[in-house]
């Protein structure tokens, strides 16, 4: 080659490594490190979004489908979707950046001789994608960052939430003096938080409290969103003891439960005196314009016959010997001393046999007494020793006739029971004894109760009959005692009164329907639902959860705010560096 031709090329060469490294290079490499930046940011999104934005379970991050409730978003899925994004995108950044540089190398240094003269830009391009890592290193860190400041902002609030629901249903529950118990035999256990069912799907929920399933909802595994508390409605939900897993009285939870055992001996005249009470206190309720209604229909049903039963002139049959379940009654009374405020209770009346308090073992099987605060107290008379003795023959053929006494001494019915309640922690103090003295009708007919009907107080006269060391223990042990004398023809009145004493409702002056009430439709309450059951409402299973799509859009949003500031930012740095190296080479003497 010619000597001049070959000084003519070196000259040409070195222009265009002038031109290629003071003009083009601190233009192109700024420009492909912020390209390269924004695609591997532009990727990250792409990635993002298509993991994040999908409403079904299945996708790039599934969503698996609990046993019972789903777990609060942040509480795991955030780092599982945070987890399925990174595996994705750091590979595919780097097969891109890869092949990038070797379709650059193969255009621009290895098309051939040009590609002595294209190396400034082929330098300047590769040099500019492989910068790009660091900053796309300090992205993705930034990025992670932003999902634990996320998911550490979302935990905080949910944080808040859940320690404020907590404290809001406590002092509801206490102002309440909610009591849950189970009243089913052989449980009778102490309950302080039922099992719900998802009214969707029956899959029975045993921590439906605001905790690591959500704060105000849980979402059941069918996408059903369920209350966490009795104020959101979690009343309204079907609920079950944990112990037995038997199904529990409707509203329980939102309102009181209260056992009301009642004890006495074997034909003591319990379940008379309770169906007396019942009707008595239905009576009371219709009067004041309150409520009342069976929990269960089989009670209704019982009720039913034991009241055809007195109308024809009969007693009711013998209880059996099994542990009773509770005859559950739903009473709301209004507060004659408050207005627009009503006393609500679930009344567990419990009426063993009295073959259950005729031993130490037996009485001991009856664990109901270990929550109650108050006790009902039903003594036949004529179980005392000293009132048989002082019958005449005439006397007990009349009460033989009218009434089988009873054979077990009231004293010691008592004093088993009273042993039990002694283990109880609070050594078995009661704020409320009823002592009810029954067959009052029978009992004024003889000579030793007629001082009853002349006006002795019934207190005085036990006293007098050989229960005055009863009568004494029963003041140490409760806070307050009432008594009262029951037969067939007690005004109803009077029985409403104590009962509703006994079980912590107000007392009331209103008039009150007869006991034999006309309308045979209103003798036997109702059992119709008491609250309105739970509207489901929630997505389809095949979906996440609302709150899983919620917590995704936030975190992808503030991904997508995060990358556009940082891009930005860094396209104002190099622009403002690139204007600074343009000046000092322009200061250059060459």
């Amino acid at each position: 080659m010619h000597p001049l031709i070959m000084v003519l090329l070196i000259v040409v060469w070195l222009a265009a490594m002038w031109l290629g490294f003071w003009v083009l290079f601190p233009v192109l490499f700024p420009a492909a490190l912020l390209t390269a930046a924004a695609a591997a940011a532009g990727l990250y999104l792409l990635h993002a979004a298509r993991t994040l934005v999908p409403a079904a379970r299945t996708g790039p991050s599934p969503v698996a489908q609990p046993e019972v409730s789903y777990r609060h978003y942040l509480l795991g899925q955030v780092w599982r979707d945070w987890w399925a994004i990174t595996v994705t995108v750091v590979p595919r950044v780097w097969t891109t950046a890869r092949s990038a540089l070797s379709r650059l190398t193969g255009t621009l240094l290895l098309s051939g001789p040009w590609g002595f003269f294209t190396f400034p830009v082929w330098l300047a391009l590769c040099a500019g994608i492989a910068a790009a890592a660091p900053p796309a290193a300090v992205l993705w860190v930034a990025l992670t960052l932003l999902y634990g400041a996320i998911a550490a902002v979302g935990l905080g609030v949910w944080l808040v939430c859940v320690l404020l629901l907590a404290a809001v249903e406590r002092v509801f529950m206490a102002y309440g003096r909610i009591l849950q118990t189970c009243p089913h035999p052989f449980c009778y256990e102490r309950i302080g938080l039922p099992v719900y069912a998802c009214p969707s799907c029956d899959v029975r929920h045993p921590a439906l409290a605001p905790g690591r399933a959500g704060a105000f909802r849980h979402v059941c595994r069918c996408g059903a969103r369920l209350p966490t508390t009795v104020p959101l409605g979690r009343f309204r939900l079907t609920a079950y003891c944990p112990h037995c897993d038997k199904q529990l009285p409707e509203r329980i939870g939102r309102v009181r439960v209260e056992p009301l055992p009642i004890v006495g001996g074997p034909a003591a005249g319990k379940t008379t005196f309770m169906v007396l009470g019942i009707r008595a206190l239905h009576a009371r309720a219709r009067g004041v314009h309150g409520r009342l209604a069976f929990v269960e229909e089989r009670h209704a049903q019982a009720y039913a016959a034991m009241i055809r039963e007195f109308r024809q002139g009969g007693r009711p049959a013998k209880t059996g010997p099994e542990l009773p379940l509770a005859t559950m009654l739903d009473v709301e009374l209004p507060d004659s001393g408050k207005k627009g405020r009503a006393n609500r209770r679930i009344l567990y009346l419990f009426d063993p046999a009295g073959e259950h308090y005729t031993g130490a073992t037996e009485v001991e099987s009856l664990r109901y007494l270990d929550h109650g605060e108050a006790l009902l107290f039903v003594l036949d008379p004529f179980a005392l020793p000293q009132i048989r003795h002082a019958l005449t023959a005439a006397e007990r053929e009349l009460v033989d006739r009218a009434a089988a006494p009873s054979e077990e001494d009231p004293a010691d019915t008592l004093q088993r029971v009273l042993n039990e309640l002694r283990t109880r922690p609070d050594q078995g103090r009661q704020k409320r004894v009823a002592v009810v003295v029954t067959k009052l009708d029978l009992l004024v007919r003889t000579e030793i109760g007629r001082s009853l009907a002349e006006g002795e107080e019934l207190r005085a006269w036990l006293a007098r009959v050989g229960l005055g060391n009863t009568v004494r223990t029963l003041d140490q042990v409760a806070g307050r005692v009432r008594y009262l004398g029951s037969g067939l023809g007690t005004d109803p009145a009077a029985v409403a009164d104590l009962l509703s004493w006994a079980c912590g409702l107000p007392s009331s002056d209103a008039a009150t329907a007869p006991a034999d009430s006309p309308d045979p439709g209103h003798e036997v309450p109702g059992t119709a639902p008491l609250r309105a059951p739970w509207q489901v409402r929630g997505r389809d299973r095949a979906r996440v959860p609302a709150g899983y799509q919620a917590g995704r859009w936030a975190v992808l949003a503030g991904l997508s705010a995060l990358t556009v500031a940082a891009l930005v930012l860094a396209a104002v740095a190099l622009a403002e560096l690139s204007a600074a190296s343009v000046v000092t080479a322009d200061r250059l003497p060459f």
